[in-house]
């Protein structure tokens, strides 16, 4: 059986179109020719924008730190109790840099013709995280859970108006990265993200519209909450045992997931890209619908040798099946 890849990868395409990280985030039409750069030099089986964890808070009024050559970060604290969270306003899509995002989710399907395309978007615990510091909504949701539910309430609401918009810019679907869900325990997941998600799987997915759940802190504790959700794709962190994750997912579930993006495809030598990658395929082999990817996104200055190590090791798996 031949097996495909999706690796969540942009900041090499930055680097063709010889941008910085700043001018892809601000700019939709700079974004998009960074993927369909990436997706004319490699065999990925589809093509994925940029995870930009900050575009949706920014909407909400949240601070943000730009950088040229790192993805842009949150700072401070948008709300802070309860009455804060009442006050805060639902944005629309013309906040912030939502435009550009839209933008070059357009753009790149219809230069992209070939493969599917897969915009991204935060979850809603991710969102809500940095809306009012990750380490206060964890405390939060014991000491204020009705703070954290309207909160999440606010996020859910905005993120189903954005979705519903990337799905109309005519991708073929969406990777939501919600890491910070898997910090909490399976039951916290369930009841502070999974049945948030829920509601915006079943508004937008449909037989051409992918929804794919993206969790790199989950550790293994909480694939059922996942699951749960309804998504289409499941996708995995490098903190994740691939093949006891797979066992867990139902089989007509892509399962996605979990080359280390740093130790091994930043960091190491083409060899060790290309062990690692083999072991990795040869561990899931028994498994239809595994799909080899990044645990997460590829960060910028990967050495574009070991992504050609990456696909080299495909190519052999193939070969040998």
């Amino acid at each position: 059986m031949k097996r495909i890849a999706i690796p969540i990868m942009t900041h090499p395409g930055i680097e063709l179109g010889g941008y910085t990280v700043r001018q892809a985030v601000t700019d939709g039409a700079v974004h998009a020719d960074a993927i369909i750069r990436l997706s004319q030099k490699y065999p990925a089986a589809a093509t994925t924008a940029i995870m930009d964890l900050s575009v949706e808070a920014e909407a909400f009024g949240a601070e943000v730190l730009f950088e040229d050559d790192n993805i842009p970060t949150v700072i401070g604290r948008t709300v802070s109790d309860f009455d804060s969270v009442q006050a805060l306003q639902v944005p629309d899509l013309s906040a912030g840099r939502v435009p550009e995002y839209l933008k070059a989710n357009r753009l790149t399907a219809e230069a992209v013709t070939d493969r599917p395309v897969y915009a991204g978007c935060i979850g809603p615990f991710s969102l809500a995280g940095r809306l009012f510091d990750l380490s206060e909504l964890m405390m939060a949701i014991y000491v204020e859970p009705d703070t954290v539910n309207l909160l999440l309430e606010k996020c859910t609401e905005f993120l189903l108006k954005y979705v519903s918009a990337v799905k109309r810019t005519g991708v073929s679907g969406i990777i939501m990265a919600e890491p910070a869900a898997g910090l909490i325990s399976n039951d916290d997941c369930r009841e502070y993200s999974s049945k948030y998600i829920t509601r915006i799987v079943e508004a937008v997915q449909d037989d051409k519209f992918t929804f794919i759940l993206h969790n790199c802190g989950n550790t293994g504790h909480c694939t059922s909450a996942m699951v749960e959700t309804g998504a289409a794709g499941l996708h995995f962190g490098n903190m994740s045992d691939m093949v006891q994750v797979l066992r867990e997912c139902p089989s007509d579930r892509m399962v996605m997931g979990n080359l280390d993006p740093v130790k091994i495809l930043q960091m190491s030598l083409p060899s060790a890209v290309r062990q690692a990658t083999a072991e990795l395929l040869e561990k899931t082999a028994e498994f239809p619908n595994f799909i080899l990817s990044t645990g997460c996104d590829a960060p910028p200055r990967v050495p574009f040798r070991n992504i050609e190590a990456f696909y080299d090791a495909l190519d052999e798996f193939n070969k040998k099946g």
